[in-house]
């Protein structure tokens, strides 16, 4: 298949920047030699011959013309049998064929035509005319290359501006320092998940989590101690939710929101004693703490089937409540609430 290639300058080539390359395929050496002087002097045009039917394909696998020029009679093989042939392969599927007869015969040109012949001549033909349909054909076949090629482009230039998009949206509802949904995703998530639920009577649970004597730490390790807690406590909150539905979102500060469709208040609840778990099982040191000196979570989780005369912030509300709830009974520990709707 034949390349776009740039010049010198950096713009690509036009169809008639190419060279035209004939291939003629023809067991008549006395042929072979009277087209060839009837292109000799043709400008931009290349010449190629072969005498043997079953070269034909590998010689025009290596040359890639723009115009093949296939006698029908031939010792060793029928003539239409190769214009087939050329059909087949994909690196001459496209290239025009011009079938070269002996004589002018309406059936055995229809089936030429038929077997994917582009033209047909009678042999010898005039140079004039001969030239003149080699360069039509050639130059068409350079422009469907060349629109080909473009379709391509623009195919795969569209192809990476949905990825870069589908990219962008990605990075917007992320958190940049912990990798979590931000909060603009997050009340896009609850919102839609809250209809959800309200349509279908399923209970929707919250867990709100709180990274417990956070300002301690970063008085006592620094800032940027700080921050790689938040991403700690970010993975370990990844690795305790198990469902793809579940998202895990930081809310703002040090504190993480959880959002759990289709969850009764024991699912939140295993949810969060999990997360707890895992973290206080890291055994990450908090000489500051007030409750135990490694890093911990208070967490408060909320659980309600909606109904119209509620809203998600009031779930949202009644998760804080259970984390203040929480934190006031002693810190590292989960408390729970449910609307009434489930009580």
């Amino acid at each position: 298949m034949l390349e776009a290639i740039p010049t010198e300058t950096g713009h690509f080539r036009t169809p008639d920047d190419y060279p035209i390359t004939v291939l003629l395929v023809d067991d008549q050496a006395m042929v072979g030699e009277m087209i060839r002087r009837a292109l000799a002097n043709q400008p931009n045009l290349v010449f190629h011959y072969c005498s043997e039917a079953g070269d034909a394909m590998a010689y025009a696998e290596r040359i890639h013309p723009t115009v093949i020029l296939q006698d029908l009679l031939l010792p060793d093989v029928d003539g239409l049998t190769l214009v087939r042939q050329y059909r087949d392969n994909p690196v001459t599927r496209d290239v025009p064929i011009i079938v070269l007869s002996s004589k002018e015969e309406p059936v055995v040109k229809s089936e030429a035509f038929k077997q994917g012949a582009t033209d047909y001549l009678v042999k010898l033909p005039d140079p004039i005319e001969l030239v003149a349909r080699i360069r039509h054909h050639s130059k068409a076949y350079l422009h469907q290359i060349q629109r080909n090629q473009a379709y391509r482009a623009l195919y795969e230039s569209q192809e990476q501006l949905v990825l870069m998009n589908i990219e962008l949206q990605r990075l917007n509802n992320i958190d940049g320092l912990t990798g979590l949904s931000n909060r603009r995703y997050l009340d896009e998530f609850l919102t839609t998940e809250w209809k959800r639920a309200l349509r279908e009577q399923t209970a929707l649970s919250v867990l709100m989590i709180d990274v417990d004597d956070f300002k301690r730490y970063n008085d006592t390790y620094g800032h940027l101690a700080g921050d790689e807690i938040l991403k700690e406590v970010a993975t370990t909150i990844t690795q305790g939710i198990k469902r793809p539905a579940d998202l895990a979102a930081r809310f703002g500060g040090e504190e993480f929101i959880v959002v759990l469709p289709n969850t009764e208040p024991a699912g939140a609840q295993c949810v969060a004693e999990d997360i707890r778990h895992r973290l206080e099982n890291l055994r990450i040191p908090h000489s500051a703490a007030t409750a135990i000196p490694y890093v911990t979570i208070s967490v408060g989780t909320a659980s309600m089937i909606p109904r119209k005369s509620d809203s998600s912030a009031d779930l949202v509300a009644m998760a804080d409540a259970a984390l203040y709830k929480a934190k006031k009974a002693g810190r590292n520990r989960v408390n729970a609430t449910l609307a009434d709707s489930l009580s």
